[in-house]
């Protein structure tokens, strides 16, 4: 990066050779990017107020912010995520040899207890399916209506068949639909490919909304499954999650307690506590570290604990 001798780093340009780093060599998704972008631009905004820049930010500048982070109400959560950001970003100056020392090697994350995943239970997803299929087998509905019926039951379908993630999911190409194969090809995060199977419900499902798309004429030339006409060519998630809430209300189920998220924590929950390997629902899951599906480990303790009071011989009748 070319600069005059003597003259600070332009704040927003080095976030920007950071960010890029992040798609080319990691690559991130555009919404991981915006995330980074939003977190090291309020970083950067703090240290200017205060006289300060990226390319001489102390670790006392670095703890000051955090503390203001606290005070503006951030959880430990979120204050983590923002330092998380913060490090790498250090850690890509100092390769580049931007700067000669890394501030963030001396700070801790604050500490933060790791919240259980909200999980509906095997009897809510069936009422959820349920009422999807109900509204997708409704003849009385408008055309269009009963196509975003069958579109909606071919997501719930999909997702709680396969745990993907929304971003997977919402962005699979028609021709996911278009041969009855019995895996998914689904390119995940870091722009890494693996195979996830397919049960015979979401096949049926993909099927029938791709049978009634052609039908209705909404056919037009699309890579995507869920097309719209939208930026992105696809549904967006706020969009599948409107409809998913709608359809919770209908159901009977509180609209807070259900998302995309949700239902992809329900695939892995349901598939541990009917006897799955907690490996196998990582390499599903597509995590990289099995630390990160360790936090299912919940629906396990509770099956041991299932197994001990029903199976051992000591046990009171």
């Amino acid at each position: 990066m070319q600069r005059s001798p003597g003259a600070p780093p332009n704040a927003a340009r080095l976030i920007e050779l950071f960010l890029d780093m992040l798609a080319a060599e990691r690559g991130a998704a555009a919404n991981t990017l915006a995330a980074y972008r939003r977190d090291l631009a309020d970083f950067s905004a703090a240290l200017t107020r205060r006289g300060g820049s990226l390319a001489t930010a102390s670790s006392d500048e670095l703890r000051n912010y955090l503390r203001v982070l606290s005070r503006r109400g951030l959880n430990a959560a979120s204050v983590a995520r923002r330092l998380s950001a913060i490090r790498q970003m250090f850690q890509f100056l100092s390769a580049e040899g931007i700067r000669a020392d890394n501030p963030t090697r001396a700070i801790e994350a604050p500490k933060r207890g790791r919240p259980l995943p909200k999980v509906l239970s095997i009897g809510e997803v069936d009422r959820l399916l349920a009422a999807a299929r109900a509204a997708a087998e409704d003849g009385q509905k408008p055309a269009r209506e009963h196509l975003r019926a069958h579109r909606l039951l071919c997501l719930i379908e999909l997702i709680y068949a396969t745990g993907l993630r929304v971003s997977e999911l919402l962005s699979l190409p028609t021709s996911a639909a278009a041969r009855r194969l019995d895996v998914l090809l689904v390119r995940g995060k870091g722009d890494k490919e693996r195979v996830v199977p397919l049960n015979e419900a979401a096949k049926r499902a993909m099927a029938d909304y791709l049978a009634l798309r052609r039908a209705l004429g909404e056919s037009r030339p699309t890579p995507w499954l869920f097309a719209s006409f939208g930026e992105s060519g696809h549904l967006t998630r706020q969009h599948f999650a409107r409809e998913l809430k709608a359809l919770a209300a209908a159901a009977g189920l509180r609209a807070e307690r259900v998302s995309p998220h949700v239902l992809r924590h329900a695939f892995a929950s349901h598939l541990l506590q009917n006897g799955a390997d907690l490996r196998a629902v990582q390499l599903l899951l597509g995590h990289a570290d099995i630390s990160t599906t360790q936090i299912y480990t919940h629906v396990l303790d509770e099956r041991l604990k299932s197994l001990v009071r029903d199976l051992h011989p000591l046990t009171d009748p």
